[in-house]
């Protein structure tokens, strides 16, 4: 496969990408520290966080870069809704942290 041209924009969509990586990086710390239930209630971090790791990857893709967990880009690809709403697994893709630690 060809590598991507640079695009005119790639430098915005850059700091986009590391705009919402800061903000991933913020819910990974709520969860850890268990603030977040100062804030949210489980489903609604949840649904949070699933928002964050779909911005990351659409500002991955359109800066050209692969998906978190991925080789290449690949914008057609679509996570079922089994793998959506599996909850432990959305904690390890997003924490990088075991299922268990999750905190209840």
């Amino acid at each position: 496969m060809s590598e991507r041209e640079a695009g005119p924009y790639d430098s915005v969509a850059r700091r986009w990408l590391a705009l919402i990586e800061r903000r991933q990086e913020n819910f990974i710390d709520l969860c850890n520290t268990g603030r977040w239930r100062h804030y949210y209630t489980r489903a609604e971090f949840l649904d949070e966080m699933r928002k964050v790791l779909r911005l990351r990857d659409q500002w991955a893709i359109n800066a050209g870069l692969p998906p978190s967990g991925e080789e290449e880009p690949m914008p057609d690809e679509v996570l079922s809704l089994d793998e959506i709403h599996d909850e432990p697994r959305l904690m390890e893709l997003s924490a990088g942290i075991s299922a268990a630690s999750w905190p209840d």
